[in-house]
Parts: structure tokens; sequence; C-alpha cells
């Protein structure tokens, strides 16, 4: 070959390689703008930096690439192609110069800035729309690369979204449960399965965990666990001596006896009432009672001491009224649904338990209808979301979930499963099983209110309506009463509130209000549920919600995306279904049948859409239930879950700490039927559980662990604001262990108790304490739970306000609380109690009364030191009180209340019964006990303030 053909032939393949090399160079540039640098512009710069005139700033646009190249302002171009450092637009994204994004928080990483500068290194190539398609189309083809997984869903808003990519580590909770025998390695036979995992994150650690806990730190800790009381002085010492004998047997046989006992099912229940937010009234400006919640919070503490399964519990509390439909031998109509239910459920009992649908705040009050009805589904969904599937559902009513594989689509799907659904207050048959004393001698205080109230109206009322008898006879009209000639044109009729004062027109709609609100109190007392019902909506008033007495089974509600979550904005339709993140298509929970060929849609009929979606729920392959409820008993016995944020397993949520640990939970779990004091017994019967809170080498601990993630130590908690009163209840022999019925009222703060609360139009009753010590002095669960007016004690000790679900309790101390529990009166009153038992079994003895005081109080006998000092102290205490006589607080039997009438601007007042007092039996007070008790109740004080009593080890 001569030397001319060798250099054309080396010429030819220069010129190839060259072409080939720009060909990639441009394959490269195209990807990287399509991929990376225009969805950084759109996110980033479109809003301040697009086309059109109203987002324009600066003169500046980003949106084309001649916009870049012709610049802004300066006249000077954003970018100059291959030469990066040259460019405006790199500069400013470096914030060098230029600072854009112009905030911190929006400011780019430092591997976005890299895709930046490539990219105009590349020449700042711009690709036709078609060619973006098509490379988009080319990496959607592509399930899991370097940044991350595609989530198959139902499809957001926006291909971008539909596509995008999860790290697989945020998308953990939406994955399959691993069935057991999947784990490699997993536990043998010998080993139990919470160690087995725990123990090899604290052998990969090199920690040592702590010893096993003494025999009374045990007791006391499981009791409370289990019960949310403290162990008798019996019980500690019978446990103390079974223990040297058999500490294994010994420990099997207290869970066992705790997990029995009735009070098991109230202590579980105050966990599952903060996630659903259970109170007595429904919040807002009118803050009106829901008469009958008492029953569903009595069914939770039932469900809970029958063991009932978890999956059937929440089937149950979705759609209670629909499963009794489809069960009930007088009604069923489809056996074939009836038998794959698996249970069945009387009409009582299913209106009861749905009343989970009716607990969020919720009120009408100057509200338009179709707003109202928004805020109550909206609130069933995120509620829904929270409380079962540890999803918070809220982020995505507006658009497509910003960091979790949930399309705003599956929201309103969700959404239109609940549309069909009415709230109302139901007839519903008492059950067995309920308590219903003491209903007459508490109906009849609320009758005499009543009356009083109708009585002071009606004096109102004559007065008016004979002054509108002579008007009407003054112009020569036929009378017409106060309702019928409502709507009558102004000249026909008589002005409103005729012949009454300023004065007497505001007590006019006190006493309407006070009508209303004591005849609502009596629905307390009457076969009734606060539920809900299917059927269309109606015109609603949250002060009197009843069932239609006709409804139109034809109604289908339509249901839209809508846009921004604004009732104005409906987007596309969308019927009934559920998440589709989780890969669990309608059909495979439990043999039901998908709708128009989408998997995860479920029946568009006016009743049998929540039953679908409890189903679905409830489903042993759905991979968010289960888990959700397994962490929250974890959280319940070692103060915080695997998951720490409870209410959240997405993205923005805590990873778990022992994600196998909670998996191997859950599998074994669902596999042994969603039984939960099987879950209890298999937690508690760990090491792990059962370890000492102190620690050998706490200081290397501390430093390697330091919020005891891998458990190597046993975490201390504070008693609950419920535990610790009922424990000074208990202490002091006072507590009435008496289960369920209508909410009890306890003594709280007289200041707060009276004071004024504004409801719309009036004033709320005043706080009535229960008549005598039995009535009020029982388990705090029962309490009245009011959202307008917390218990000043219970508040203080972080009881979670209920209109948000509460994941976990809030146990920070503060000096506000130091200050109740040593000057309350509420307090006060406990020691008192506790004073006068030990003085009771010991009279003239104080220490001897000391020395029982200690046993109760800790479940054990004091040191030579502690008895000394405290002997001590009961003695100067004497010395003050035997000079001192406390002033008698005398319980008024009346308040006068100071209103301005709406119209006139005019100041009046008027009288509240309290006639609780007329006859009320009040708890042993300071100025009806002896200086002896006095001073004995100032150590009892000390006691209940202690920490060893204040907190769990």
């Amino acid at each position: 070959m001569t030397i001319t053909k060798k250099l054309a032939a080396c010429f030819s393949l220069f010129f190839l390689m060259n072409a080939s090399l720009c060909s990639v160079q441009a394959d490269e540039g195209d990807r990287l703008f399509t991929l990376r640098v225009l969805p950084l512009l759109k996110e980033k710069c479109f809003g301040c930096h697009a086309s059109t005139p109203d987002d324009l700033k600066g003169d500046y646009a980003v949106d084309s690439r001649e916009a870049l190249l012709e610049g802004g302002e300066s006249g000077d171009p954003s970018i100059v192609p291959g030469k990066p450092e040259d460019s405006v637009l790199y500069q400013a994204v470096m914030w060098e110069g230029y600072e854009m994004p112009p905030k911190e928080n929006d400011r780019l990483t430092k591997r976005q800035t890299e895709y930046v500068r490539r990219w105009i290194e590349l020449g700042a190539p711009w690709p036709e729309e078609a060619k973006q398609q098509e490379i988009r189309e080319a990496e959607w083809a592509v399930r899991e690369n370097e940044d991350g997984l595609i989530v198959d869903t139902s499809g957001g808003t926006a291909d971008e979204w539909t596509y995008r990519r999860y790290q697989p580590a945020d998308t953990w909770a939406f994955q399959p449960v691993k069935s057991k025998s999947d784990f490699d390695p997993s536990p043998g036979e010998a080993d139990h399965p919470v160690d087995f995992f725990i123990g090899r994150q604290l052998a990969s650690a090199k920690l040592q965990p702590a010893e096993r806990a003494d025999a009374s730190t045990l007791i006391r800790r499981a009791t409370y666990d289990l019960t949310g009381l403290p162990p008798t002085p019996e019980e500690v010492e019978q446990f103390q001596a079974s223990s040297k004998k058999d500490a294994t047997k010994a420990y099997e046989n207290l869970i066992d006896r705790l997990l029995a006992s009735p009070h098991y099912g109230e202590r579980q229940a105050q966990h599952w009432l903060d996630v659903v937010r259970y109170a007595d009234t429904g919040g807002f400006s009118n803050d009106y009672e829901r008469s009958n919640a008492w029953r569903y919070r009595d069914y939770v503490i039932r469900s809970f001491n029958d063991d009932k399964p978890f999956n059937q519990f929440v089937m149950e509390q979705i759609a209670g009224d629909e499963i009794a439909d489809a069960t009930s031998e007088s009604r069923k109509k489809d056996a074939a649904v009836a038998s794959n239910i698996g249970f069945s459920l009387s009409q009582a009992e299913g209106a009861v338990a749905t009343g989970f649908l009716r607990l969020g705040p919720w009120g009408t009050a100057m509200i338009p209808q179709e707003e109202a009805r928004q805020i109550y589904l909206d609130d069933l969904v995120h509620t829904t979301g929270q409380a079962f599937l540890s999803m918070p559902l809220r982020c995505c009513r507006c658009h497509d979930h910003k960091f979790d594989p949930i399309p705003t689509r599956d929201y309103y799907r969700i959404y239109a499963a609940f549309a069909t659904t009415q709230p109302a207050e139901v007839e519903a048959e008492f059950l067995q099983e309920e308590n219903l004393s003491g209903f007459d001698e508490k109906r009849k205080l609320v009758e005499e209110l009543l009356a009083f109230a109708k009585a002071d109206l009606k004096t109102v009322n004559d007065k008016m309506e004979a002054a509108a008898k002579a008007w009407y006879a003054e112009h020569d009209l036929p009378y017409k009463n106060e309702n019928a000639r409502q709507k009558d044109p102004e000249d026909k009729k008589p002005p409103r509130h005729v012949g009454l004062t300023p004065e007497e027109k505001g007590i006019k709609k006190v006493r309407e209000q006070d009508v209303w609100i004591w005849e609502r109190r009596l629905e307390r007392y009457q076969p009734m549920a606060q539920s809900v019902y299917n059927g269309p909506d109606k015109w609603s008033n949250a002060r009197k919600l009843r069932p239609a007495p006709k409804v139109d089974k034809s109604w289908r509600p339509p249901t839209f995306i809508l846009t921004g979550g604004a009732l104005e904005a409906k987007g596309d339709p969308v019927g009934p279904g559920v998440l589709s993140a989780t890969g669990l298509p309608v059909k495979g929970s439990a043999g039901q049948q998908p709708v128009e060929d989408d998997p995860w849609r479920i029946s568009d009929d006016l009743s049998g859409r929540r039953l679908q979606l409890a189903r679905w729920i409830a489903s042993d392959k759905n991979p968010l239930t289960a888990r959700s409820f397994v962490n929250r008993i974890w959280q319940s016995h070692f103060g915080t879950g695997i998951v720490k944020t409870a209410n959240n397993f997405g993205a923005k949520g805590s990873k778990p700490t022992h994600p196998e640990l909670l998996d191997w939970l859950t599998a074994d779990f669902i596999e042994n039927g969603w039984k939960v004091k099987r879950l209890h017994r298999l937690i508690m019967t760990s090491d792990a559980w059962q370890r000492s809170g102190s620690h050998n080498n706490l200081k290397h601990l501390e430093t390697v662990d330091p919020n005891n993630n891998l458990l190597a130590r046993f975490p201390a908690r504070r008693l609950t604001a419920e535990e610790f009163r009922d424990t000074a209840l208990l202490l002091s022999g006072e507590l009435n262990r008496e289960m369920g019925g209508v909410p009890i009222m306890p003594e709280m703060n007289m200041e707060v108790a009276l004071q004024p609360r504004m409801i719309q139009f009036s004033i709320a009753p005043a706080h009535q304490p229960s008549r005598t010590p039995a009535e009020r002095n029982r388990r705090t669960i029962y309490t009245y739970r009011v959202r307008g007016q917390a218990d000043p004690l219970l508040e203080i000790l972080n009881l979670p306000n209920p209109n948000e679900s509460c994941e976990l309790r809030d146990a920070a101390a503060v000096t506000p609380q130091a200050f109740t529990l040593m000057n309350s009166d509420v307090v006060t009153d406990r020691s008192i109690a506790f004073a006068s038992r030990v003085q009771s079994d010991q009279p003239n003895a104080p220490a001897t009364q000391i020395h029982q005081a200690m046993r109760l109080a800790f479940g054990r006998t004091p040191s030579p030191h502690e008895q000394s000092s405290l002997l001590e102290y009961y003695k100067k205490m004497l010395a003050y009180h035997e000079d001192h006589t406390p002033e008698e607080v005398a319980y008024p039997t009346q308040v006068t209340r100071s209103l301005v009438e709406e119209f006139t601007g005019e100041p009046f007042e008027f009288i509240e019964l309290l006639n609780v007092y007329n006859d009320y039996v009040p708890d042993k007070k300071p100025w009806t006990v002896s200086a002896q008790t006095r001073a004995m109740a100032d150590v009892c004080l000390l006691l209940l303030n202690s920490n060893e009593l204040l907190y769990v080890y």
C-alpha cells in the first residue's frame, strides 16, 4: 500500500472515530439534559424564570435554549456552549456572583451543579420534545438502576411523577413482609427471636447487654406495661419468693396473670385511643357533646380483653355496620360475602365499632355544607392512613406525594371509598356486657338542669309572645307563633324578640342553647351510638345528626381529583380504590374482585365500599397494616418503636432500627392469627425486655449507642398522666375498679372547672364533678374528655391533644409539673387519703405508718436513713399544722355568668346552676382531718412526687 493510500485510510479512520465520539457526546448531552438538567430547571427555576410574563423576573427566562443564549436584563448570555466556567447560569448555581436559587434550602447539591456543568460542556443541547420523550421512555423501561427504583402505582398526574425513582430504603414499608422461612440466618429452635436479632446487632457493635433486672423491678415494669397500675406489696413479695424457686416459671405465670386481668384491656385501649383521637365532644366553635362516644371506648377495652384478632378489630371499626348487614341472619343476602368475612357481628356491635369514623374534630357551624363534608372525608382518609397503615395521607390531598409513591389519585380513591358514609347518631340496643349502672341518678341531675333552662326560657318566651299578640292585634293581623312567622315579610310580623329587654334577649339565646345541651346529654342514657350509615349527601348540622328516613339506593357520589385540594378545581373523575404502591390488588385481598380491569379499584355500590377497603387493609398480604400494629406494640413496651415514627412509615419517617426483627415479628403475628396477647407474651419473655436499666459500662455504651437504639439496657420511662392519677388513687385506697359506662367527671382545679368557655351564642356548661367519690375516683380512661377544656393535672403530664393522632406520648419534664404535683388540690387530696389509709392500719404509730406508706408506694421497705429522715420531716410538719388551721372552702351551687347580647351590644347576666353540689359528697379535705393526718399527708405527698414512683425502670 502506498503512503498516500495509508494516509487516506488513517484520515478516514480518524473522521469516523471523531464522528462516533461526537455522536456519543450528543447522546450523552441529550440524556443529561432530559433526565437531569430539565427536571432541575423545572423544579428550581421555572417558578420565577419561565417565559410567561406573570412568572418572569429580571426579564430572564430559562425555559428554552434560545432564552438562555439571549440572557436577561444585562444582555449577557446565560450559557456559553462548551464553556461552563464562562456561563452565568453555572456561576449562579455555584453561588459565584449570582446566587440561584436564592434560598439556602433550595441550593443545588454538588452532584446537581456537576450535571449543569457537564451539560454546558457538552454544548448545552436542548433536544426536541419527541427526542426527550424517546429518552424518557427508554429510561422508564429500566425498573432499577443506580438512581433508585420505579414503584408501580395507579399513576400520578404527570409522567415525571409516575416514573420517578425512589431509594429502596425509602420504600421499605411497601415491600412484602418476608415469611419466617425466608430469613437467613434465622432464629433456631433454642433462640428467642427477639434476642436473636437484637443480639446480632449488639455483637456487631461489640456491646455487652445488661444483666437481667431484679424481681421487684420486673414485676413493677410488667404490671404497668400490661395494666397501667402498680403491683401491690403482696404481689411483689409473692413474685420475689416464686422467682427464688423458679425464675422462669414465676415470670411466665406473672405475664399470663396480667394478660388475663380485665385491667389489661383498659391499658391497651389507652394506647389505641391516643392514635384514633378519642374524645367525648366534637371540637370546633361549639364543641358539641358526642353523648354515646363512651360505647366506642368500652368496645375497644372489650376487644383487647377478649384478645380479638387485630385484623377483625380493623374491619369492625371501618365497616362494622356493613359487616353486620352482611352477616346478620335476618338480613343476610349473599352467603358468599358473609362466609368470606369469617366472623359475624350484631347490628348494635357494628354501629358501636364504627364509632371510629366519628372520632375526629368536626363541626358545621359557619362552614358551607360542601366544605364541611370535604373536611369530614379528608379527616377519614388521613386518619385511616395513620392509624392502620402508618402512612399519613394528608400530604397527597393537593398533589401527588412529594416523597412517597402515593399518587393523589389513590388519595381520592380512598376518599371515594368513604364518599357514601354519613355520620349519624343511630339506634343501637345496649349490649349485655355494657355497664348501665347509675343511669337513673345521673339522668336525674341532667333533667334538673333541663327543667331549669326550660322554665327560664318559658318565662322569656311567654313575655315575648304576649307582646307579639298585642302587635298582631294592633295591626289587625291574625296571630302567628314564633316559628310560624319566621319567614314572613318584615311588615307582616312583629320585630324580632318583641317586648324583651336586652338582658332578656340574651337570656333567651342562652336558654335555647342550654335546652339543646341538656337534651343532648340525656342521649347518653339512650340506646344510641355515634356511628355512620350509607346514603346520599344531605344538609347536616353537627348538633344533631340522624339517619335519613329514606335512602335513595341508586345515588352514587361523583368523586374527582381536587387540584390543590380545592372543591372548585375538579380534575379527573375517580372511583373507590386502595393504595396501589403496596402491590396488593383488590383481588389479592380475601378473594375480592377488581372493578373495570383496574386491580386497585373497588365497588361503586352505595354500600360495601368500606367493607372492601377494610378487607384490603386487614389482608394478610398487606405490607403495612400488621407491620404498623406490631411496631405500636413494641413501642408500648420499649418506649419507642422499632420505627420511631409510629404514624409514618414513609420516606420522611424514621427507618427501622431492626428491620429484620420487625418483619419476623410481623410474619409471626400474621401466621398466628393476628393475636395481640401472644405478641405481648413473645416480646416480654425476651431477654431484651427483662434487662436492667443500668449497665456496668454505661459510659462506653452511651458513646457507642447514645440513643439506646441497640437496646443493650432497658429504657426507663415516666408514668403517663393516666398512670399517675390511677396510681395515686390506688395507693390512697380510693380507686374504684368498676369498668365501663358513661364518662365520669373527676374533681379538677375549681378555677378551671368554672372558667367561662365560649361556644356559639353562649357559654358551655361548667365542669361539675361526679357526685360521690365512688363515681369520680375510677380509672382515668373513663373520664370525660372535652376537646375545649383539658383537665389541668392530666394536661401538665402530657395528656395528648385529641385533635391530632398521637403516635407517641411526650414525656418531657418541665417545671410546671413539679409545681402541680406539689401544690394542686387534686394531688393534695390524694395525699390526705393516702395518709388516712396508713393511719387506719396503724393509728398513733407514725413510724409504722411511714414504713407502710413506703411499702405501698414502692413495693419495698424504707432504709434506716429514709425512715429516720421521713419521721423527722413528719414531726416538723406536725408542729406546723398544729399551729395552722386550714380554711374551709365551700362548694358553689350556682355561678353568675356575664355575656354581651349579639345584636344590641348590651351586657347581661344569667345564672348557671351547679346542682351536683346540692348533695355533693367530697373527698377528704385539709379542714376535715386532724393535724396528724395533714402532717402524714405531707410525707405521702413526697412519696407521690418521688422519681421512684413517677418512673418505671
